[in-house]
């Protein structure tokens, strides 16, 4: 029996998603951030050194990383679905997608939500206005028109077939639903972008995404 070591409003969501749409059974133990500091509690240490959901556990494997759990489960679990035939174009693009989720569209999400808790944070008054200035340069300088490039580069390559891989929902897709939805919940996506947009609806009207969440618990990123 798969075990997912989930935490609550993570990339450990798209994984309960995925063995929705494959119909495998499975196990979720929760776990909850820190409301101060919204970091993973110390006990997923007993798991994985690094701490850090998404994790799970098939048998004697322990498997980390979203991108590597997807590929294992689709491989050994999919019986052909979820991924283009082997060779294909379509083959191709389903890797690149699958690589440039966490690689390139994560991290300047990532950075954006550092840069407003630094803009956020509590500091003695006399160094605000420096510690302001800083975190408004950075977002203006270069956080902003990363995820702006970013953004626009995921609604161009949606103009040209349904889902990213091609007209055909794949692994792909539940990849990049994650950065999707942080672009929607942090960084301002929204229907000025159709494509986009599109694909974060059609996601979340998906019966096995609808039934991820039930297993799962609240999830802030799909507002």
């Amino acid at each position: 029996m798969i075990l997912v070591h989930h935490l609550n409003n993570s990339r450990s969501q798209r994984v309960l998603w995925l063995l929705e749409e494959l119909g495998v059974e499975y196990e979720v133990k929760r776990y909850e951030r820190d409301p101060q500091t919204m970091l993973a509690p110390p006990s997923l240490k007993a798991v994985h050194p690094l701490g850090k959901s998404p994790v799970i556990t098939d048998g004697g494997q322990t498997l980390a990383e979203s991108g590597a759990i997807i590929e294992y489960l689709v491989e050994r679990y999919g019986q052909g679905r979820l991924k283009p035939a082997p060779g294909s174009p379509e083959s191709l693009r389903h890797s690149y997608w699958m690589h440039y989720a966490e690689g390139s569209a994560m991290p300047p999400l990532l950075m954006g939500l550092i840069v407003s808790r630094i803009r956020s944070a509590p500091v003695p008054f006399f160094v605000r206005p420096i510690v302001q200035g800083v975190a408004a340069k950075l977002q203006d300088s270069f956080v902003g028109p990363q995820i702006k490039l970013h953004l626009d580069f995921m609604e161009g390559e949606l103009s040209k077939s349904t889902w990213f891989a091609g007209e055909e929902f794949t692994a792909a897709d539940i990849q990049m639903s994650f950065p999707v939805e942080a672009a929607v919940s942090r960084a301002g996506l929204d229907a000025s972008r159709p494509k986009l947009w599109a694909f974060a609806e059609r996601i979340h009207a998906r019966p096995a995404y609808q039934r991820a969440l039930q297993k799962g618990g609240p999830y802030e990123l799909m507002k």
